[in-house]
């Protein structure tokens, strides 16, 4: 007999960090089971010896504070270097019952998980391990149609060319210098006076120098900036778009950019990452992404998501551990909002 996933304990594990947060929700989305968020917060010296070391003590099952206190979970998804250690405690604990995924690399070898998802950039492979170009997230071919059929009115008055500008921040390994800020509204503003409408939208993370030039463009030509009031436009953004500019410290933005099939145009402010270099690499191979230098250039492509891929794979996986525990199979449906 089949169960619905609404019967599954399915956790998501992280330190709390949003993108590794964001990256496990959007699986269990794809999946369509609603999962339990633990956030683990280990204090040192036990967070110096992760992801090899043993959890904080205080955060073990039973301690008051313990975000893995049991029932455990029959689907435990994780991503970030702090839950490692948690995410093996859970595997013992539950006697093996619990199928465990992890994204991204754990940097503690395959065997760290049921089933990992890695991007391709990494190293990591394994019989268990599913590499793909862009990683999980929650913008979906289904949810960009939504928004081409009912424009968001607040962008559906914009002139064509429509321009998406995702604009993140100063990363680990970005900075956005004055230089960089000067060269970004400099070709943006090459893109207004051309008649191109710009549809802009900043992060938590933008400098703020960057966000008051933003504004003041948008105030010169008459272009949209949503400023944090009514609903967020971003998936209006990229449906709407003719093109999208993306800022190169986000790997998500521009592998949420690629569903679109429209063509992303990179800004990178001062840094780097060889890793960064080799996604971008792929990503041009494929005709998806080109450098912004304040011209709209490149062709539609085929929309790209990995998000539906790595949740089949999932799936198998789990399938086949329930079955040598003598468990009953789950009928998941796989139809990502």
């Amino acid at each position: 007999m089949l169960r619905d996933t609404a019967d599954l304990i399915t956790w998501v594990l992280s330190d709390g960090k949003a993108g590794d947060e964001l990256q496990a929700l959007s699986v269990a989305e794809a999946l369509g089971v609603a999962p339990q968020i633990r956030r683990v917060e280990p204090r040192a010296p036990f967070t110096w010896v992760m992801p090899w070391g043993p959890i904080d003590p205080r955060e073990r099952s039973g301690a008051p504070s313990s975000p893995i206190t049991p029932p455990y979970p029959d689907l435990l998804i994780a991503s970030g270097r702090r839950a490692v250690p948690y995410l093996r405690f859970v595997k013992r604990a539950s006697g093996g019952r619990t199928f465990t995924v992890f994204l991204k690399d754990p940097r503690t070898g395959p065997n760290t998980a049921d089933f990992i998802w890695s991007p391709d950039y990494d190293r990591l492979r394994g019989p268990n391990v599913l590499t793909t170009l862009t990683p999980p997230h929650r913008v979906s071919a289904n949810r960009i149609e939504a928004a081409r059929n009912h424009p968001d009115p607040r962008l559906a008055s914009l002139p064509h060319p429509r321009v998406a500008v995702l604009v993140g921040g100063d990363s680990r390994h970005h900075r956005f210098t004055d230089h960089d800020i000067a060269r970004l509204v400099t070709h943006l503003t090459v893109l207004a006076e051309t008649g191109a409408g710009l549809m802009m939208t900043a992060s938590r993370r933008t400098p703020q120098a960057l966000r008051d030039a933003l504004i003041d463009l948008s105030a010169r030509h008459r272009a949209f900036f949503w400023d944090g009031t009514g609903e967020n436009p971003y998936v209006a953004l990229l449906a709407l778009a003719d093109f999208i500019v993306a800022t190169a410290d986000s790997f998500n933005m521009i592998g949420e950019a690629a569903v679109t099939g429209r063509p992303v145009l990179v800004f990178e402010p001062s840094g780097g990452h060889p890793k960064l270099d080799v996604y971008m690499a792929s990503l041009k191979a494929h005709g998806i992404v080109h450098p912004f230098e304040g011209r709209l250039v490149g062709q539609a492509y085929e929309p790209l998501n990995s998000t539906l891929k790595i949740a089949a794979a999932i799936v198998r996986g789990f399938s086949l551990h329930r079955r040598s525990l003598g468990l009953p199979d789950v009928a998941f449906s796989l139809e990502f909002p």
